[in-house]
């Protein structure tokens, strides 16, 4: 199993949000260069990014601060307003490894269709659920699609890589959503990635367990828990790798 340390981008910055609410703004690091250093000295393989003004605005707007975090030379999954193939396209080049499509995939199967015929197993759909429905657009509408049906929708459209965040818990510290990710995990085959909640080891260690009985659970993304110092990202990674 993976840990996916997180680096949520905002104005350039390092920050979280509480549910995905743009009012609900925590700053934790000016540079999020120095953020992927350090995990990468800790242990970490991959970062999980989201270019939040992105994902509200429809177009990726911290380059700059993606750019800097490539250079640390952790493998990079970047989601949050990839909308058009050009934008995946430069991304990509730039050397993020996996593009994560999010409100796109719920307008257009053709457009995922399209990536994942080009691209291949470098296109992630990013599956984010309030009350059991898909919400885009930074989390701020909701569509008719629950996320199993979706996630099913995806995977026959040859999506290997599904990260699955339940929004109720995401920035909360109260624990992920194990049930969720337990039915997202008995509906499809392809690899899925577990996002929203984790605040403690013991929240991984359920985790981890999990995947021994499903082995298609890749890995869990950790944001909050770190920057507020209940985890430690090179315990999780112990843990992760026993």
């Amino acid at each position: 199993m993976i840990i996916y340390p997180a680096i949520d981008l905002r104005g350039g910055r390092c920050v979280r949000l509480n549910q995905g609410r743009a009012d609900q703004e925590t700053i934790y690091g000016e540079d999020p260069g120095e953020v992927a250093r350090s995990y990468k000295d800790t242990g970490a393989e991959w970062v999980h990014v989201v270019d939040l003004d992105g994902a509200f605005t429809g177009e990726p707007q911290n380059g700059i601060a993606v750019e800097q975090i490539l250079e640390a030379g952790l493998k990079v999954e970047l989601g949050g307003g990839l909308r058009d193939v050009k934008t995946v396209q430069r991304l990509l080049s730039l050397g993020v490894e996996r593009a994560v499509i999010g409100t796109k995939a719920c307008e257009s199967t053709d457009f995922i269709g399209e990536l994942v015929t080009t691209y291949g197993n470098r296109i992630a759909v990013g599956i984010d659920a309030k009350d059991g429905k898909v919400a885009v657009k930074g989390w701020v509408e909701a569509t008719n699609w629950t996320s199993v049906e979706f996630a099913k929708e995806m995977a026959s459209l040859g999506v290997t890589t599904i990260i699955y965040t339940d929004i109720a818990t995401d920035g909360m510290l109260t624990g992920p959503n194990l049930a969720a990710m337990e039915e997202m995990l008995q509906s499809v085959d392809c690899r899925v990635i577990a996002s929203g909640g984790v605040s403690s080891r013991e929240d991984v260690e359920a985790l981890k367990a999990m995947s021994e009985k499903y082995s298609s659970l890749d890995g869990v993304i950790v944001g909050k828990a770190l920057y507020e110092k209940r985890v430690e990202l090179g315990d999780l990674l112990q843990i992760a790798r026993s």
